[in-house]
């Protein structure tokens, strides 16, 4: 069972949810660490010493495990009382701060983590009983067996590439089900099985075997196309190797001087382009970039540019086959045959971008200008977002010029305008505007900014705001849209000035909310701020709120088991 951290209430019993919150707060959970990425674990305090393990990915729990007896449910109490302990912050929970009696007590044995344990087991092992493990469980475990025949690949001297897609073909049929499909679980798990076959690519690059790294790649880039159009790959670790491969296929392309090599890399990628097997994947056009780049006589450049013209054309496309096209007249004409391209194609804002970074490197301001500014007429009315880049274009270019009145115009317009910010239009202003005019020109831009009622505009004038150390406007602004996200956004900054007057928005945002929503999550979305009253220094507060729940609401039983819980 997989638990959302953000739902884990709803997911798991009610009855393990209260012990787990009770061995929480009693503080019996210890020695919470990270012992690998995303991976968690823990000692639970109980009738003995339990080791809890939980593995995190995206905010959901995949995996868990727990050293007790308990077998009456997915979920014990130890595993509970841990993914308190993780959401300890984001619940506004405290828990107890002293060490329960067990842990302290004179000779009381420390439990040992699992990954502890088996590393001293190991140590204690002889080579002979750790082999014999390994046969037996390869032998019985199929995906086991094809990962430790990757992980060991570096000692094989096969250098085909039908060995390696037999054995992936292996691995994909170990982790598809009867209906021809991969679930999530199955796919990280083949996902992590063919990383250790890249893994060995890599090492034989290490060593130079540049052509058995070479078969590898070719072999999982052409095997693990298929699965995933079968498999659950929301994680992407099915295309992440595929992603993997190509980038080792260039690894290889840069650091192997083998002509042989090259030639085989290119044609790889000239062959799959043309199949068109990874069109609308996003990799086509990394095969046709590594191929240029690795393109030598005449037939191969032509071929090049032959293949990209036979795709099917898109804006996208067009514009990285553009730049692929440009690295080719580099490499074949040289530089001015390859600028004067970039000049008659300056609609790919790739080529703008270049040809206004290198006027700026030669000063020449007056070119750097035409080229911003025709952008923005370009632009401004089909793709807006691209405008506002030129525009910052523009402000680089003032800067370079230490124009004063150009800074503070184009820093001004982008404060009020881009909510991408490329620099930190705030405070080039802060720095450019005369100190006695400052006060004047931002009360404006926070006037002109409200003006437009976009949908970010609060965040903005918010930062603003704290940025000015306007405490009162601040608040003002709160009140104002006092949604729960609001308030909690700007907590930290308003609570020393405001936290009685923020646990009384708080208690009237939870009476609204209640009145028009229903249902456990709603229920605990109320409660997480009831305990956000509390932390804000308004126990008492909270107490009458809680109490006063529980005479308007007292037929919802499932807001009273989580009154409950605050």
């Amino acid at each position: 069972m997989q638990i959302p951290l953000g739902q884990f209430e709803q997911v798991i019993d009610e009855k393990i949810l209260q012990r787990g919150l009770t061995y929480f707060k009693k503080g019996h959970v210890q020695e919470l660490e990270e012992v690998s990425p995303n991976t968690y674990e823990a000692i639970v305090e109980g009738t003995e010493n339990y080791t809890v393990r939980l593995t995190v990915e995206n905010n959901v729990v995949t995996e868990y495990s727990c050293d007790c007896p308990y077998d009456l449910g997915p979920v014990c109490k130890h595993v509970a009382a841990v993914i308190f302990s993780l959401q300890e912050e984001e619940l506004g929970l405290t828990k107890k701060a002293t060490k329960s009696k067990k842990s302290v007590e004179s000779g009381a044995k420390k439990s040992k983590s699992v990954a502890t344990q088996i590393d001293e087991l190991m140590d204690k092992a002889s080579i002979e009983e750790l082999k014999e493990l390994i046969r037996t469980e390869a032998k019985n475990n199929s995906l086991f067996c094809n990962r430790v025949l990757s992980y060991l690949e570096h000692y094989n001297d096969n250098l085909s590439k039908e060995f390696y897609q037999k054995q992936l073909r292996a691995l994909i049929r170990s982790v598809t089900d009867r209906y021809g499909l991969i679930d999530w679980n199955q796919a990280r798990a083949l996902g992590y099985a063919v990383d250790e076959l890249l893994d060995s690519a890599r090492k034989q690059i290490d060593h130079g075997n540049f052509e058995k790294a070479a078969a590898i790649c070719f072999a999982v880039m052409e095997e693990m196309l298929e699965p995933l159009n079968t498999a659950d790959d929301s994680n992407g670790d099915i295309s992440g190797c595929i992603d993997g491969a190509i980038n080792l296929l260039s690894d290889i392309a840069t650091m192997c001087e083998s002509k042989t090599v090259h030639k085989h890399i290119f044609n790889f990628c000239m062959d799959e382009f043309e199949k068109g097997r990874f069109d609308g994947w996003g990799w086509h056009t990394s095969l046709l970039s590594l191929a240029a780049n690795l393109a030598e006589t005449d037939a191969d450049f032509d071929l090049v540019l032959a293949l990209a013209e036979k795709k099917q054309k898109s804006y996208y496309y067009d514009e990285e086959v553009q730049m692929i096209k440009y690295g080719l007249l580099e490499r074949k004409k040289g530089q001015d045959v390859a600028d004067k391209f970039l000049e008659q194609n300056l609609d790919n804002p790739n080529f703008r971008r270049m040809a206004i970074e290198k006027a700026l490197e030669q000063k020449n301001y007056a070119k750097a200008v035409r080229l911003a500014e025709d952008g923005v007429k370009t632009d401004m009315k089909d793709k807006p977002g691209l405008a506002k880049e030129w525009y910052d274009w523009l402000l680089k270019i003032a800067q370079a010029q230490k124009d004063t009145p150009k800074i503070i115009e184009y820093a001004r317009y982008l404060l009020v305008d881009n909510f991408r910010n490329e620099q930190d239009y705030y405070q080039i202003l802060k720095e450019h505007v005369k100190s006695e005019d400052w006060d004047a020109v931002i009360n404006a831009i926070v006037h002109e900014i409200k003006a437009k009622r976009r949908w970010y505009d609060t965040g903005l004038v918010g930062s603003i705001y704290i940025r000015e150390e306007k405490w009162d406007k601040l608040w003002e602004m709160v009140k104002e849209n006092p949604t729960f996200s609001t308030i909690e956004q700007y907590e930290s900054y308003l609570s020393k000035h405001y936290s009685d007057e923020m646990v009384d928005l708080y208690a009237n945002q939870i009476l609204d909310y209640l009145n028009h929503n229903m249902g456990r999550d709603h229920y605990q979305t109320a409660c997480r701020y009831i305990r956000r009253m509390i932390k804000l220094g308004g126990k008492v507060k909270a107490d009458k709120l809680i109490a006063q729940l529980r005479t308007l609401y007292a037929k919802r039983p499932a807001l009273m088991q989580e009154l409950d819980r605050v």
